[in-house]
């Protein structure tokens, strides 16, 4: 069973994600919360699979609530997906680089929020396709960091090519086709990967990949 917080000062959206994720056998919704100070006090009260968090809100907005749920030892399985009635750049960014493990636009099909859902609850990354098209585009004329390019020396060589195989949106079945091996032994690669990079999730990955010139998104 997946355990879902909603987070969202809207009480209509709300209920119309809870009327929705109610529908499912292997989702129930734990909490609900209408401010980021509220999402994290249920979130250290119920410790969910998921947080659904809004982006905006008040008291604490969805950027701060994901980085203070990233930086909790105690919430480290809690996996943040932002919502928002926006695409901006500059949320997406700050959302991944907050620890959020996903970004979704609140226009989604439901049948695409579910997905996204379940996605989120495996540890997956998880971004609109309308934003992953934006943030690489965005990663074409951003300047390497150093820093992160100096942390993949952790790695193995094959670590580093699961590493560039999950930026480029790879299921776990779909790295080990093009590497070779079993699924098992390429979500061993991953998780090896993310452990040594100080990495929270998929998404931090996905980032650390790009803003390390691993993966150069002109070439996607």
């Amino acid at each position: 069973m997946i355990r879902v917080l909603l987070v969202d000062d809207q009480p209509l959206i709300r209920s119309g994600f809870r009327a929705l994720l109610d529908l499912e056998d292997d989702i129930t919704v734990v909490a609900e919360a209408a401010d980021g100070s509220e999402a994290l006090a249920l979130a250290r009260q119920y410790l969910p699979d998921i947080a659904l968090i809004d982006i905006q809100m008040p008291v604490l907005d969805g950027i701060e609530a994901a980085r203070q749920i990233a930086a909790d030892p105690a919430l480290a399985e809690v996996h943040v997906v932002i919502l928002t009635n926006y695409g901006l750049d500059e949320y997406v960014f700050n959302a991944l680089r907050a620890g959020a493990a996903g970004f979704l636009v609140k226009d989604i099909l439901p049948e695409d929020f579910l997905h996204a859902v379940r996605v989120a609850a495996r540890g997956d990354a998880l971004l609109a396709p309308s934003i992953t098209r934006r943030l690489i585009n965005r990663y074409v004329s951003q300047p390497l960091s150093t820093g992160n390019a100096t942390k993949l020396n952790k790695l193995t060589g094959r670590e580093r090519e699961a590493v560039t195989l999950v930026a480029q949106g790879m299921s776990n079945e779909e790295i080990a086709d093009r590497m070779v091996i079993s699924p098992l032994t390429a979500k061993t690669h991953i998780n090896r990967a993310m452990t040594k990079l100080h990495a929270r999730d998929r998404a931090q990955l996905v980032v650390l990949a790009y803003e390390s010139g691993l993966v150069a998104p002109r070439n996607l």
